[in-house]
Order: structure tokens, then C-alpha cells, then sequence
């Protein structure tokens, strides 16, 4: 999986991020990949994922391809060369950490879905950050 690889859930910051990875897809003339992780908590006993919802990995792939789809409507003419979306369950920053071994350029947002407003970088985009195989791009909000 070359190209882009952004990471979204649902939130403003990762729609940003999904925006901007779409414009500069296409500006390089390459693909993008859309990852959408189920985030789930880790098992005290094996730190693997647990208690996924059943269904809710549908929804969340419907949103993310709904998502995918708007920001795709935007660019105009220019368009990458081709959109995916893989929606999982894990750990997002695992995940996308792991998906950054293949990927030319992780994009994530500055922030996520999570409670804490008054950080400046999230969580999981600090992890990709420092640990990432590759480039990062985090994108703040507008």
C-alpha cells in the first residue's frame, strides 16, 4: 500500500485531514488509502483488542465511506489516482503506526475524538509522530 494514508474518526480535526490528504493525493498524482480504526479497549491479560460491538465496524466503515465520498466531490478535476477505505478494528495508533510501514505519507489530524480540548496534539497523532516509519503530516484544525 503506497501512496497516502490518512487516518480519520469521525471527528472535525480528521476531516481536515482527510481534506488535505485528498488535495495533495492528487497534486502528486498518486493513491490514497482511508483508515478508519473501531477503536477498542485492550484486554488486561493479552493487551489485544476486545469487546468490539458486532455491527459497529459496518458503521463504522458507512461513515468513513461517506466521508471519503464528500471530500472526494470537492477536489474538481484533480483526483488521485485511486481513493480505498479500510475500516478496522484495533488500536489507532497501532494501526496506523503499522500501516505507515507501507505508506508514502501518514496524514492524521492534530486532535481526535477524545475529551481532552485543551491539548494541542492528541494522542494517537503524537504516538504516529514519534513512532511512525515514515513522513507524518499532522494537520491542525482550521
Amino acid at each position: 500500500m503506497s501512496g497516502i494514508t490518512v487516518g480519520i474518526d469521525g471527528s472535525d480535526h480528521s476531516v481536515y485531514a482527510l481534506d488535505w490528504a485528498m488535495r495533495e493525493a492528487a497534486t502528486r498524482h498518486t493513491s490514497i488509502t482511508v483508515l478508519a480504526v473501531d477503536s477498542v479497549p485492550a484486554s488486561p491479560w493479552t493487551g489485544r483488542p476486545v469487546g468490539a460491538e458486532p455491527g459497529h465496524l459496518d458503521e463504522v466503515r458507512r461513515v468513513a465511506e461517506e466521508m471519503t465520498a464528500k471530500a472526494t466531490s470537492q477536489l474538481g478535476e484533480a483526483q488521485p489516482t485511486s481513493v480505498s477505505v479500510r475500516a478496522i478494528t484495533g488500536f489507532p495508533a497501532r494501526e496506523l503506526i503499522e500501516a505507515s510501514r507501507d505508506a508514502d505519507l501518514v496524514v492524521v489530524g492534530s486532535r481526535g475524538a477524545g475529551g481532552f480540548a485543551r491539548l494541542m496534539l492528541g494522542s494517537v497523532s503524537s504516538q504516529v509522530v514519534h513512532h511512525a516509519h515514515g513522513p507524518v503530516v499532522v494537520i491542525p484544525a482550521s
